[in-house]
């Protein structure tokens, strides 16, 4: 899984603010399209991107061909700052989407070796708490749990009961590990209970927010 965390995050004050020195200095502005890749499975870790509009999805894809989604990530989102000299997962633009870019080099120069490596580290910290729960998710919860989760985790990322999807019912099952079917058939019964409701298959709001809570839980 790509590592990222949210810039302003206190948990990572320490080195989020020579990362966010260095992206102000040094860092470019990209224009992706919807659904251009930013960096591919496998290429050398070189720069550094914060997302600064639009929605970034990851994922790798497995020698028999099948895929996984790393993770979803959205304005204020680092990502691609691996500890590895390979991405393990390619990236891509869900949506038009605006890159804050910066060479890994020139934070190095800005910040210090001591100062990115402690930044390195504590991404990996976070990261490992966001694959934690991830792994939990996969192994403990059931389809209909899983599906709520990941309404709820992008519920609240907004401010109100109102929230859109960037990613289509196939980057929700390949996350989820489900079948299209399968996340198909949890949307419905969800909806069909009033839980949550649908207005447009991008677009869905929160109902019952207890149930939606209790099921994420």
């Amino acid at each position: 899984m790509t590592l990222a965390y949210p810039l302003d995050d206190p948990r990572t004050a320490r080195p989020a603010s020579a990362l966010t020195d260095a992206f102000e200095r040094h860092g470019v502005r990209m224009a992706y399209e919807r659904n251009a890749e930013i960096y591919a499975q496998d290429d050398a870790v070189e720069l550094l991107y914060r997302v600064v509009s639009g929605v970034v999805r990851t994922s790798r894809v497995t020698a028999d061909g099948r895929r996984q989604v790393g993770d979803f990530y959205y304005p204020g989102d680092l990502f691609g700052l691996e500890p590895g000299p390979d991405h393990r997962f390619g990236a891509e633009a869900l949506d038009d989407c605006e890159i804050l870019v910066v060479r890994r080099s020139a934070v190095r120069a800005a910040a210090g070796d001591a100062e990115l490596d402690r930044a390195i580290l504590e991404a990996q910290r976070v990261e490992m708490e966001r694959l934690q729960d991830h792994v939990v998710m996969l192994g403990r919860k059931s389809a209909r749990e899983r599906v709520a989760s990941f309404l709820m985790s992008i519920a609240e990322r907004g401010d109100n009961d109102h929230a859109d999807l960037a990613m289509g019912r196939q980057d929700m099952a390949d996350y989820l590990g489900l079948t299209i079917e399968t996340v198909s058939r949890m949307l419905t019964q969800l909806q069909g209970e009033a839980i949550v409701e649908f207005p447009s298959s991008r677009h869905f709001q929160i109902r019952k927010r207890t149930a939606l809570e209790a099921l994420a839980a």
